[in-house]
Order: structure tokens, then C-alpha cells, then sequence
């Protein structure tokens, strides 16, 4: 999903009040709070459209509001405010019925309190210290999956937190109508990839289904030659492309084969609705090659991927894709590979055996054509590149029996130490937070996978969001975390998601 289709999704902007105060205060209510959500919406900061709505000052009114909200696919969340005092028993019935998240805006019309003309009237319109308190508290109370932010709208750092809750908002509806296609089974004996597809589609929305690597094959088979020409020239415009594989070159047939996948795989994908996908090197049925580039060039599209079976990191991937769609930068498929363990310098090296996203490339990436050495298969055809350094997540997810458990790491994105000439595939090199030691035994102790997604297009705001959003455990390993406190934390975790689950 682009940024445009993005703004075709909505939040509701929701006002309490009372009739306590009369007609005249609460048009003042209506105006202040109107112009309070214009100025959300003015500066084109949110990646959805911000919708208005009347003042609320009655439990009807707010349970048929809710209950509107919960019914319109094309709204993905709810901000509500309390101008004034709103009662919050009218409150009971309208946030039971509510299932989309919610956002408690504690803010006011004013920045600055009118010392010198200070009256009673302005006291009774302007009490939303008192009044968010009220809401805040029967959302407690009913126990309300929410996120909080409180400052005044002109404050940019408010704008970015809801900015922030919006994407989380949006990653969540994206899911609840994800189709994602398996080309063929997990890889053998491996644990991690397994997972509960029932469960899955009860907690996220998702639908994984698996099709035969041959189903695949008969699409790629009858891809026209226009179609691979006209994707051929695409490679040939956008990358730097090996010699060997260019046109009349030696190896010229892998490039069109590569580009007949492409064209076969987003054939498949786009007649089937699905958004994201899996493939497994040790089933290719009649594939030729392992798909590379084309995988490549589809997740930089925004499709989901998950190698060898992986369905819960394409999920993953998908959702972090919409959720930072506009944004600079990227997110992919990443696998932790190696390490540097030089004292002082230690770093991750991140890879894949070719399904890297260029959407974190610096620079442009090379397509190239290189053995494989596992899938038995012709040599796959993939793009070349370092990522582009800077601040960056990688998070991954883990079926832990009786729930999902993301497991995320703040990380620093920076150049290899030398030159990798020898390594054919793309790569990422990070320093993670707070140190390499203290983050990789967090991560085992967590039972943190080994495919994750890397991205620096979201923060640790949008996973925690969308975890309080979809009711999913999130363990976050950054800058102040320490192997302690991180055990202790899941284990405090662990004890409240069995509880919350109830029986």
C-alpha cells in the first residue's frame, strides 16, 4: 500500500461533552474542537485522512457512533478527546462496542492560560484537564486497549506520536485482510518457521494458504516474451547489470528467465488478491531458478516475503510495509549471518542467500548472476548492494504456543568495515543497542527468530502501538536494556498474556 492508497483510509476525530453547559458552550466545544482536528490534519503530516465528527453528549449517540466506526473498512482507528466534562458512564456502552484502536488525546484548545481575563466561563469550556481524567479512567476501568498522548496539537512531537499511532493503525487493518500465498511447504525440521495459521487469523485477520510450486509454474511458463522484454528493459535501465547478463551477452537467458518469474510471480500474487508471500529453495517444483530479483523487486512494491516457508515474517514485513509507506528509507527480509567480534567493534552481519529488499540500498544496486549452492537449481539472479546506514529496527516474531511474541532490537546501520567483494548478495552491517552481547543474549533468551525484518522507516513506537493494538506481546531490547531485567520483563510478560487470555 503507497501513501496514497493510505489516505483513502480514515480516523475519526470524536469530541465528548454534556448538555450540562448549554447550546452556546457547546458550539464553542464544536468550533474549538473542529479547528483542534484541522490543525491535525493541515500540515499533510498524517498518512490518513482525518474525519470530523459532531460533539457527543449522550450514550446513544457515542454507542451508534462506535458502532459505525467498527462497520467502515475504510476507517482504521478512532482519537477522542473530552473538551469539556463528558460524563464517562455515557461512555460504557460506546467503547465496548468499539474494535478498531483508539487514541486518547489529552489536549486543550489553548496554549497559554488568559491570566489577567481569567473568568468562571472559561474555566467551564476549557476543563479538559478534568475531563480526559474522567475518560481516562473508565478506560481503565473497562480495561481498553489504547495509546495515550498528551500536549497541544501545535507541538510537533505530539503531531509525530499520533503520526506514529496512525501507521501502527494502519500496519492493523492492513492484516485484517491479508491474503498471503505459500509456494510450497516450511523448510524441513526447522522450528522457528512453524506457527499456528488458525491462530493467526483469529489474532491478526491474516489468511496464509499454501499453493504447489507447479500452480506457480504454469503462470510463469505462459508469461508472454513482451512481458520479459518490457521487464528486461527495466533491469537493464535501473541497475548496473553485469555484463554477462545483458543483452547478447552470455548469460543474457538467466536475466530473461529471472524476469519471467517476476512476471509469473506478480501475475499469481495480484489475480489471487495476496499481498504477501513464501517460497522455499527446497521446493521449486519446475523453477529453474530460485527466485531472487524478482523477490527483491516485488517486497521494494511492498509485497511481504518470507524465505524458505517463513509466513509469519511475511506477514510481518507486509504490515511494517504499509505501516511506513512514504517515509525514507526501507524495510526487508533480513537473517542475522554472522558476527564481528573484535572488541570495540562488534557488529552483525546481516543477509539472505539472495532475498534482500533494495528499499534499504545505498547507492544502485548491481544485478548480478552467481552459483548457489543450495536448491539445485541454475545460478538465481540477484541484486547486489550494502544498506544505507543510519538508525534502523529489526523485529521479529515467534509462535511461543499460546501466543505470538515480537522480538525487537534498535540497532545503528553502518558501512562494512572493508570492502565484501566476494560476497554475492546483499548485506547489512549494524551495530545493535546496546551492545552486541547484551542484545544477542536478550534476543536467544527470548527465543527471538532468525528471519526478521529490518527497517528504517518505523520505530519502537509503531511495533509497541501496534502490539497494544492486535493484544500481542512485544520485548524490546534498546539502548537501556541489560540480560537481567530483560528475563525479568519476560517473565512478567509471560505471566500476564496467560491471565489476559483468561479461560
Amino acid at each position: 500500500m503507497g501513501s496514497a492508497a493510505a489516505q483513502q483510509r480514515q480516523v475519526w476525530f470524536l469530541t465528548g461533552s454534556q448538555h450540562l453547559y448549554g447550546e452556546e458552550t457547546l458550539r464553542q466545544v464544536a468550533d474549538q474542537s473542529r479547528e483542534i482536528a484541522e490543525r491535525l490534519a493541515a500540515d499533510g503530516g498524517l498518512p490518513v485522512r482525518l474525519e470530523w465528527k459532531e460533539v457527543l453528549t449522550d450514550a446513544a449517540a457515542i454507542r451508534r457512533t462506535m458502532l459505525e466506526a467498527d462497520r467502515d473498512d475504510s476507517v482504521v482507528g478512532v482519537i477522542a478527546w473530552m473538551h469539556t466534562f463528558s460524563p464517562a458512564k455515557m461512555w460504557i456502552s460506546g467503547l465496548d462496542a468499539l474494535h478498531k484502536p483508539l487514541l486518547h488525546l489529552h489536549t486543550q484548545s489553548h496554549v497559554r492560560v488568559p491570566w489577567s481575563t481569567l473568568d468562571m466561563d472559561f474555566m467551564n469550556l476549557n476543563q479538559a484537564a478534568h475531563g480526559d481524567r474522567e475518560f481516562g479512567y473508565i478506560q481503565a476501568r473497562l480495561g481498553v486497549p489504547r495509546t495515550t498522548v498528551a500536549g497541544h496539537v501545535t507541538d510537533p512531537a505530539v503531531r509525530l506520536r499520533i503520526d506514529r499511532w496512525a501507521r501502527a493503525a494502519l500496519g492493523r487493518a492492513e492484516l485484517r485482510s491479508l491474503r498471503l500465498a505459500r509456494f510450497g511447504d516450511n523448510m524441513r525440521d526447522v522450528a522457528v518457521t512453524e506457527g499456528d495459521k488458525v491462530e493467526a487469523e483469529l489474532k491478526f485477520g491474516t489468511s496464509v494458504n499454501t499453493y504447489g510450486v507447479n500452480d506457480l509454474v504454469e503462470v510463469v511458463d505462459a508469461v508472454s516474451d513482451a512481458a520479459v522484454d518490457a521487464i528486461v528493459k527495466e533491469y537493464e535501465e535501473a541497475y548496473a547489470v553485469a555484463p554477462e547478463l545483458r543483452t547478447g551477452g552470455e548469460r543474457h537467458d538467466s536475466l530473461r528467465y529471472a524476469a519471467r518469474i517476476e512476471a509469473g510471480l506478480r501475475a499469481f500474487l495480484d489475480e489471487g488478491g495476496f499481498r504477501a508471500f513464501t517460497t522455499n529453495f527446497e521446493d521449486l517444483g519446475g523453477l529453474r531458478q530460485l527466485p531472487g530479483i524478482a523477490v527483491q523487486r516485488l517486497m521494494a512494491d511492498g509485497y511481504g516475503f518470507g524465505g524458505e516457508g517463513d509466513w509469519k515474517t511475511s506477514v510481518l514485513l507486509r504490515g511494517l510495509k504499509v505501516m511506513g509507506a512514504g517515509r525514507p528509507g526501507g524495510t526487508s527480509f533480513m537473517e542475522d549471518y554472522t558476527y564481528n567480534l573484535e572488541p570495540g567493534q562488534e557488529l552483525i552481519l546481516g543477509a539472505h542467500m539472495l532475498e534482500v529488499c533494495p528499499s534499504i540500498a545505498v547507492g544502485t544496486p548491481s544485478c548480478e548472476i552467481h552459483p548457489l549452492s543450495i536448491g539445485g537449481r541454475e545460478d538465481p539472479v540477484r541484486l547486489v548492494f550494502d544498506a544505507q546506514p543510519g538508525e534502523a529496527v529489526v523485529v521479529g516474531m515467534a509462535d511461543m504456543g499460546e501466543r505470538f511474541r515480537l522480538v525487537a532490537n534498535e540497532i545503528d546501520v553502518v558501512e562494512p568495515l572493508e570492502p565484501l567483494p566476494a560476497l554475492p548478495v546483499a548485506r547489512a552491517v549494524w551495530k545493535p543497542r546496546p551492545s552486541l552481547r547484551t542484545s544477542t543474549e536478550c534476543w536467544l533468551t527470548a527465543g527471538g527468530p532468525h528471519h526478521t525484518v529490518l527497517s528504517s522507516q518505523i520505530t519502537a513506537e509503531e511495533l509497541a502501538d501496534f502490539a497494544e493494538m492486535t493484544g500481542t506481546e512485544l520485548a524490546l531490547i534498546d539502548g537501556a536494556s541489560s540480560t537481567r531485567q530483560f528475563t525479568k520483563e519476560l517473565r512478567w510478560n509471560q505471566a500476564y498474556h496467560r491471565l489476559a487470555q483468561g479461560f
